[in-house]
């Protein structure tokens, strides 16, 4: 039996390879072929017409790294093909297994109006384009093709270190060779066999060995080719198909499996590609989803980040035209309702609102409909503020599937309710078949129905069907297979349905479905928290430097009447949350991505801080007195706390959240061994070699650093994964450090009353400068490092053992904090051998002293917990740098500052406010008026997140608080100008039925709240 099996799918999969599919295409000509390669950058598609033309034949050389060759092709469709299905072959030396990563073309036609029409894209999958469906012959054809010839990354020996990354360090030498570029006949009835082989061959391997199903299908399949003449195979292919009828019209069984299949191409916004050439992606493959659409009335295409589309709108809008008609028919569907698909651990909760709010407005805007769920398949983990957010944004679903890619621990749900932090739930689907790049071949149809771990009590799973990452889309093949599974034995029912429709099928099946508590950890991809400081670190200040200047001039349009500048900060924040995509901030893109990245970035900074200049400079008024303008309330504390206020200061320095000008100034004792800072809240000691190695706080007498150990102590690992340089941390760096203590020049010294000592190390290729700080009245030691890094493969650390007996931390994210075990009893714990945080980490012994490591601008930590006899040592490191070399070869290469701070005697309330504080100082201007502040907030743990005009452009204020500390509070919201009233509104601004008004507040543990003030 099995020599017979074995026979029969040798027989077919070779006549389907050698020869069925072959002949889908059977007379051709070749077409009259003409060329021009372009100097620079890509040029709009109507220039591109009007270009001179050189001949140019199949064999020849084309196309430089990151070049755009336009091919313009011309025939006549020859007068023996009148009534056939006629299309063009276009072969530009493509590699079929590598769509979406090499070269590829969109093809234009000339409209009536001698506009380009667009039809359809070029890739390894798609190498045809429709000339006539019945054609009249004689009928004259051109086409114009815009071909990219984007270089090859991740081939079939991934992760080497290239230069042809980035366009300043590509070879100019062409990569590509056309094979041909013909006229063909497609003969559908060779094209329909060709899927009923497939869809059989895969069915059957699926199948239990000696199953009648099998048994008939083989069967089938032999007698199908015992008719199909090898030499005569359009003739005989009718005949061949009907001996497969019978076994293709079998029903599925009524407990199959249902698959939604939803078409998809996961676009990434930037990766192995620049966002200029994104924008050329998705052109490319929308208008292959249109004409698809077109030609397959059950098809439904769903595509994600309204950035895509707006890029359409503004660059491609004879694309734009055909997507806003598909829309309209609810065959192309926006999904997800965020900007772009972008990471959720690093971006502040903020930013993860304007991802919503810009995402929905948008599509709201331009197609009067909004997103019912959030569409994220391929982000690196997903905070456990999110089920919160996405509920008080109005979504009703979560969709992912890349938590499918845990190295460890198998993830026990596909459809499931997930709780965050304050308690919200999401309904949430995760895809059996662990892809978001289906191309329903009979292994994933039958994986997601083997896998689904809701069998029991469910019947429904989602697959995103098509070429994802680079694009191109779902293929009629795809579509031809996914009719032939709408109903098939042996096999899930297959159905093209919006996912909404799936959701709320899937809620009615599991009306109590499973819950999961915390963040969704992907146990794969940890370096992404550390790679490419540079865009990480310029992420973060464009993201504070914007809320900022939403207040200034919030503050500067109430009390002033200045006009708020709605378009710009719209622009601002759009381009910050395009950087925020899940390979942008990561920092894994080539370097061509993170040079413009650095570049963009650094200008949102500058705008968004001459925003704040101008707003300050208008509200200060002509005068020389000196105003300190404060840009958060950053005590957590009862009592009113004033938000965006400016007065002028009383004597002294102040620096951090704790300090008070009256404070005594820091006294700086050198002994034999190094130096003691003390002020009137810590001693910390720091020796010769410039490590502290104590740090006590003096109310409680408690001892930070352990006997014995150091803090702030660099080290540096061998940092080479298996996989995935600048994605992935693995376990097995820790078996080798190098513990940096030399010091090439130490110093110390007091000024206004601040102590300072800087050190200086070198080390490997690397040097770096650091600058110890205490103040008066602060409990924070600060830790600015100045770092020139040039490792290869490498990861520095920054340890700091504690002496603390700690259960758990307690790290910042989205409005609130995460609390992870330091135990690895269970490899659910073992695999978090790096986790995230935001402005700081907390290690507190229950209910007791604890210490807080606060930053400017990285995400990264390790925990550890050991003992020694009776003392149990609590080590944290930060990750500060790293240098993978794929995909960029001179990943963090260069200089950074590092700003971070060793909190003495810390609870969560003081950890919350000096990790604002670090990220967010006072600003000094010179000027004759004392600003009263917007709003002012009290109540124990309340923080103010931000305060902004209306989305609506109505006047009206909106405040946005939260509860920081993880308990029930209550407190209250002072208003400082003329208003008609308080009322909550949705996160995204949305009115909410029965919201709650007035001054009074009051919030569960981490509850997030936008209130809404009418403006008199």
């Amino acid at each position: 039996m099995h020599e017979e099996t074995s026979l029969t799918v040798g027989r077919v999969t070779r006549v389907l390879a050698e020869r069925v599919r072959p002949a889908v295409h059977s007379a051709r000509i070749p077409l009259e072929v003409a060329a021009h390669a372009l100097p620079g950058e890509p040029i709009a598609p109507a220039d591109g017409l009007g270009l001179d033309y050189a001949p140019f034949a199949a064999g020849e050389q084309w196309g430089p790294a990151w070049g755009t060759t336009w091919f313009r092709l011309r025939g006549t469709v020859p007068a023996d093909w009148a009534g056939k299905r006629v299309e063009a072959l276009v072969d530009l030396g493509f590699d079929i297994n590598m769509t979406g990563f090499q070269c590829e073309a969109l093809a234009y036609r000339v409209g009536a109006d001698g506009e380009p029409v667009p039809v359809k894209s070029l890739n390894p999958r798609n190498q045809w384009l429709p000339i006539a469906d019945a054609a009249v012959g004689g009928e004259g054809v051109e086409l114009f093709l815009e071909g990219a010839s984007n270089p090859v990354l991740l081939d079939y020996h991934p992760f080497l270190p290239t230069q042809e990354g980035d366009i300043l360090t590509s070879s100019p030498a062409p990569l590509y060779r056309v094979r041909h570029m013909d006229l063909a006949v497609f003969e559908r009835e060779v094209y329909e066999l060709s899927l009923d082989l497939e869809v059989l061959l895969e069915l059957q391997a699926e199948l239990p060995e000696t199953s009648p199903r099998r048994m008939r299908i083989l069967q089938a399949l032999d007698d199908a080719l015992d008719v199909l003449d090898l030499q005569r195979i359009a003739e005989t292919a009718g005949d061949a198909r009907a001996r497969l009828a019978e076994v293709l019209a079998a029903p599925a069984d009524a407990s199959a499996h249902r698959i939604a299949a939803v078409g998809h191409a996961h676009i990434d916004s930037a990766w192995l590609w620049p966002l200029r050439e994104t924008v050329r992606k998705v052109a490319r493959t929308t208008s292959s989803m249109t004409t698809l659409l077109e030609e397959q009335p059950q098809f439904r295409y769903g595509m994600s980040s309204a950035q895509q589309y707006a890029w359409m709108k503004e660059h491609r809008p004879e694309v734009w035209q055909r997507i806003k008609a598909a829309v309209a028919e609810g065959r192309f569907l926006p999904l997800g309702g965020m900007w772009v698909e972008s990471d959720t651990v690093m971006p502040t909760g903020e930013s993860l609102v304007r991802q919503f709010s810009h995402g929905q407005r948008f599509f709201e805007r331009e197609f009067g409909i909004r997103s019912k769920g959030v569409w994220l398949p391929d982000s690196f983990g997903y905070s456990p503020a999110l089920p919160q957010l996405m509920r008080r944004a109005g979504f009703e679903w979560f969709f992912t599937q890349k938590i499918s890619w845990n190295q460890r621990n198998v993830f026990p749900h596909h459809t499931f309710e997930w709780e965050g932090i304050d308690g919200s739930r999401i309904f949430t689907h995760f895809p059996p078949m662990d892809t978001y790049n289906s191309q329903l071949s009979g292994m994933e149809v039958a994986k997601a129905s083997r896998q689904f771990k809701e069998n029991r009590i469910a019947t429904r799973s989602i697959a995103p069907v098509g070429w994802g990452d680079g694009g191109g889309g779902t293929t009629r093949e795809m579509t031809g297979k996914a009719a032939r599974l709408a109903d098939l034995e042996g096999s899930a029912k297959v159905e093209w349905i919006h996912p909404d429709e799936f959701f709320d099928a899937a809620k009615a099946e599991l009306p109590d479905p499973a819950v999961w508590v915390g963040e969704l950890y992907l146990e794969l991809h940890r370096g992404t928290l550390t790679s490419q400081h540079a865009t990480k670190a310029l992420h973060r200040w464009a993201e504070q430097a914007l809320i900022e200047a939403e207040l200034w001039a919030a503050t500067a349009a109430v009390q002033l009447g200045s006009p708020y500048p709605h378009d710009e900060l719209d622009r601002l924040w759009e381009t910050v949350l395009l950087h925020e995509f899940h390979d942008i901030l990561p920092g894994t893109s080539i370097a061509w991505v993170h040079r413009e990245a650095v570049s963009v970035l650094s200008g949102v900074l500058d705008e968004a801080r001459a925003l704040s200049d101008a707003a300050r400079t208008a509200l200060a008024g002509e005068g020389d007195r000196e105003l300190v303008f404060t840009p958060t309330s950053v005590g957590v504390a009862p009592g009113a706390r004033a938000l965006g206020a400016a007065a002028a200061p009383s004597s002294g320095s102040s620096s951090g959240p704790a300090a008070d000008r009256d404070e005594s100034p820091v006294t700086l004792a050198e002994t034999a061994d190094g130096f003691v800072l003390e002020n009137d809240l810590v001693i910390v000691t720091v020796s010769a070699e410039g490590l502290i190695v104590s740090a006590v706080d003096k109310a409680s007498g408690r001892e930070v650093v352990p006997a014995g150990r150091a803090a702030n102590l660099f080290q540096l690992h061998q940092d080479f994964p298996n996989m995935w340089d600048a994605w992935d941390i693995d376990r097995y760096y820790r078996n080798r450090v190098d513990d940096l203590t030399a010091v090439s020049a130490l110093s110390a010294s007091v000024e206004d009353g601040v102590a300072t000592i800087v050190v200086e190390r070198a080390f490997s290729a690397s040097s770096l400068r650091q600058t110890i700080t205490l103040a008066p009245g602060s409990r924070t030691v600060q830790l600015r490092n100045e770092i020139d890094w040039h490792e290869t493969e490498k990861l520095l650390k920054l340890a700091f053992p504690l002496d603390l007996f700690a259960r758990e931390t307690a790290a910042e994210t989205q409005f609130g904090f995460q609390r992870r075990v330091t135990h690895v009893n269970t490899s659910w714990e073992a695999a978090k051998f790096e986790t995230s945080m935001h402005r700081f980490v907390l290690v507190q012994e229950d209910g007791g002293f604890g210490a807080a490591l606060v930053n400017d601008s990285i995400y990264g930590y390790d925990t550890t917990r050991d003992a020694d006899g009776d003392d149990v040592t609590t080590t944290v490191r930060l990750s500060l740098l790293r240098a993978p070399r794929f995909p960029d070869p001179d990943t963090d290469h260069g200089r950074h500052e590092i700003r971070v701070g060793l909190v003495i005697g810390a609870d969560a309330a003081i950890a919350t406010a000096e990790g604002i504080a670090l990220n967010a100082a006072a600003t000094v201007v010179r000027g004759a008026n004392e600003i009263e502040p917007l709003v002012s907030v009290a109540g124990d743990g309340i923080v103010v997140s931000s305060v902004k005009l209306a989305d609506d452009r109505s006047g009206d204020v909106i405040v946005r608080v939260y509860e920081a500390l993880g308990r029930r509070t209550t407190g209250s919201l002072s208003v400082g100008f003329a208003h008609g009233g308080i009322r909550e509104v949705s996160l995204i601004e949305d009115e909410l039925e029965g919201p709650r008004t007035g001054e009074t507040l009051s919030l569960r543990p981490f509850e997030v709240r936008t209130l809404r003030i009418a403006r008199a």
